[in-house]
């Protein structure tokens, strides 16, 4: 999430001290006000969201269903190979066989010509409601989205799962089937939960702490007495979180696996630190942070506490549990690579679009990580709900890094391929789960599954191509055709297939509508 200049999309690390009402180059107020008075499309939409209709089950399968791609990706030994005309044959939530050729017989069939099928895209690091409502904003710099997010807190739970479901909709079409879900709040991670369940989403939720109204004065305090005084709300914020955690724990057949999410180190105490990791072991399903957000963050945390963050939070036992930790732009690389390439429960989840397009986020040490042996994910992070473009921008990013550092860099790095990026969206986070049923289409596995078309216009040459991880490259989320999760199919031909997809955008559309009107009437935008 953060970028040099820019920062981070959540915590504005690297921003330096951009007020929320700060001005900065982007839209025309006049177009803002527009956009938000009676004569646009937006104008037709409710002046408020409605209550999300309850998504239609899909009917209940009598047999197997099978699906017929082009191109199967699957592991074999630690390395991608590609199946041709295969068949998968789904039971229930899992893949019963993997057919050369086709099968015959009345199933229930799904033909997907000049498709890519994959394992089930999986985010490392997402704050799934926060997309919409500040995307187009904040690129240019100049603009905090942090207010945005205040007011996303205030609203009643219909509106905010209005917002979750529109954006966990983007998620889908992507084809992100899982989410490591740190929600900005506990409102929002309990948003998160009811719009997943109702459409079968697979996630790993839970709400940072501290929640989004109380971290920006903890941590962009003047005086540490404010991190001092903070520990009562936030320990008590730890049980709210982890209260909730355990009553919805293993929910929808085991889809929903909640994590504790501390906001990361540098908004922490001791005693903080060891509550969550204390949490967490009740809980079962690990720690997910940002860790060494920034420099200026990692310098505080050596001042307080004698050691930069990534080696601090060994002493609570983070390290000994699953653990994701975001970020890095403030790591020690020398010190710190070799200290992570120790510890087999960590995931590192780079997020090249965290702070916008064109952030900056290519600071993230993803060829570090890759270079020194750290399991290593990517992340949506925020603003873009795309997979397949942030898979690209890590490979892409990591490229011109590479070309930039290799000879000069303290630590190994490792140049991207694209097999590196389809294992950092797919078996890498599954693995950092403890999930050897996730991640990998193989007999077994839970059927968690996206293909991807690389046949036609823009990504292919017609048909399936010869190569084509390689066609990635040319590919987006709009080339994503077919989704489903635990065998439950939530987009197909392109369109979400859980839910009533206009109202899903009209609603979440009316919710962003009304908090640029009150962004516009507070002077944000001037």
């Amino acid at each position: 999430m953060h970028g040099a200049g820019h920062g981070c999309a959540i915590c504005q690390a690297g921003s330096g001290h951009v007020h929320p009402h700060d001005h900065g180059e982007g839209p025309d107020r006049r177009l803002i006000l527009a956009a938000l008075a009676g004569g646009s499309a937006m104008a037709m939409l409710p002046a408020r969201a409605a209550v999300a209709r309850t998504a239609r089950p899909a009917a209940q399968r009598r047999g197997p269903l099978i699906l017929e791609p082009s191109l199967t990706l699957v592991w074999k030994e630690g390395k991608a190979e590609i199946l041709r005309d295969h068949s998968i044959v789904i039971e229930g939530d899992s893949i019963a066989r993997i057919v050369e050729g086709r099968v015959p017989g009345r199933d229930e069939r799904i033909a997907m010509p000049g498709q890519l099928l994959v394992p089930g895209l999986i985010s490392a690091h997402t704050h799934t409601a926060c997309g919409s409502p500040t995307r187009g904003l904040i690129e240019s710099g100049g603009r905090s989205y942090a207010r945005p997010l205040v007011i996303m807190d205030g609203l009643d739970d219909a509106d905010l799962d209005a917002l979750t479901a529109y954006n966990l909709a983007e998620l889908l079409r992507g084809g992100c089937t899982t989410q490591v879900e740190q929600s900005v709040s506990l409102k929002q991670a309990q948003s998160y939960v009811r719009v997943a369940r109702r459409w079968g989403v697979r996630g790993f939720p839970g709400g940072m702490v501290p929640g989004w109204t109380r971290l920006m004065p903890i941590w962009r305090r003047k005086d540490d007495k404010v991190l001092f005084d903070s520990v009562a709300d936030t320990l008590a914020e730890i049980d709210a979180n982890l209260a909730f955690a355990l009553s919805v724990n293993g929910a929808e057949g085991g889809l929903i696996r909640p994590m504790m999410t501390p906001h990361g180190p540098e908004t922490h105490t001791p005693e903080t630190l060891r509550a969550v990791a204390q949490a967490a072991l009740k809980l079962g399903n690990g720690i997910h942070t940002h860790l060494a957000t920034g420099a200026a963050d990692s310098e505080r945390i050596r001042a307080l506490w004698g050691k930069g963050p990534v080696q601090w939070i060994e002493e609570f036992g983070f390290y000994e549990q699953r653990l994701f930790g975001a970020h890095m732009t403030g790591w020690d690389a020398a010190g710190d690579a070799p200290f992570l390439a120790k510890k087999p429960l960590f995931t590192f989840a780079h997020c090249p679009s965290g702070a916008g397009a064109g952030s900056g986020q290519a600071n993230q040490p993803f060829i570090e990580a890759l270079g020194s042996g750290i399991n290593s994910a990517i992340g949506i992070d925020t603003h873009s709900n795309d997979m397949v473009e942030n898979m690209k921008l890590a490979l892409l990013y990591g490229r011109a890094r590479y070309d930039l550092l290799a000879k000069t860099s303290p630590v190994p790095v490792k140049r991207p391929t694209v097999t590196d990026m389809i294992a950092a969206a797919t078996i890498n986070p599954a693995n950092g789960l403890g999930r050897s049923d996730l991640g990998r289409i193989a007999v077994g596995a839970k059927a968690d599954l996206t293909s991807i078309d690389l046949s036609g216009f823009l990504t292919g040459p017609g048909f399936a191509p010869p190569e084509p991880l390689n066609n990635l490259l040319y590919a987006n989320g709009l080339s994503v055709r077919n989704v489903m999760t635990g065998g439950r199919l939530q987009l197909r031909d392109g369109h979400l297939v859980v839910d009533d997809e206009a109202q899903v955008i009209a609603r979440g559309a009316a919710v962003v509508q009304r908090i640029w009107r009150q962004l516009t009437e507070e002077g944000w935008f001037a």
